[in-house]
């Protein structure tokens, strides 16, 4: 104690510090012990009826599993670029408009409609409907979104709405 006096600290304080550590000290040896107890449990549960060799086995089979998937997702990466390379040429977007060619006629069976590839290539036809003449059936080719032919007002309308129209490419 005179060791304690002689430095100017009171032995007191010194072994009421002492004692709080080791209480300290042992409340976390107590939360090692649980934790413990806990991977002892968790490990003994994966352990369980195997031995080394077994669970060496268990992972090669495992490993040789996720060769097979990483194979077969290359694979199907090739085909879906093959796809979306044969989609481009499919017609994608269209547009309708029917319309009263004729006022005599009463009823909108005069239509224009426009398929369009993912390059805006493709056609727009036009059905002319009267009562008097018939049917009479036009097809205008589309090229890059143009038509090098003159195009009616219903069928530019339905030229602009199909070129406005999202392709299923548009997501890539």
């Amino acid at each position: 104690m005179k060791i304690f006096t002689s430095m100017g600290l009171d032995p007191e304080i010194v072994l009421l510090s002492i004692c709080c550590i080791v209480l300290i000290m042992i409340i976390l040896y107590i939360v090692l012990l649980v934790k413990f107890k806990e991977y002892k449990a968790n490990y003994n549960t994966f352990m369980q009826g195997k031995d080394g060799k077994d669970l060496e086995t268990a992972i090669l089979e495992k490993f040789s599993q996720i060769d097979k998937i990483s194979d077969q997702v290359d694979v199907n990466a090739a085909e879906i670029v093959s796809i979306i390379d044969k989609m481009k040429y499919n017609y994608q977007k269209f547009s309708i408009v029917k319309y009263d060619a004729f006022k005599e006629c009463g009823g909108k069976l005069s239509f224009s409609l426009c398929m369009l590839t993912d390059n805006n290539d493709g056609f727009v036809m036009t059905s002319v409907h009267s009562t008097n003449e018939g049917c009479y059936i036009y097809i205008k080719e589309i090229i890059k979104g143009e038509s090098y032919v003159l195009l009616s007002e219903e069928e530019k309308k339905v030229l602009t709405e199909a070129k406005t129209r999202k392709s299923c490419l548009d997501d890539k």
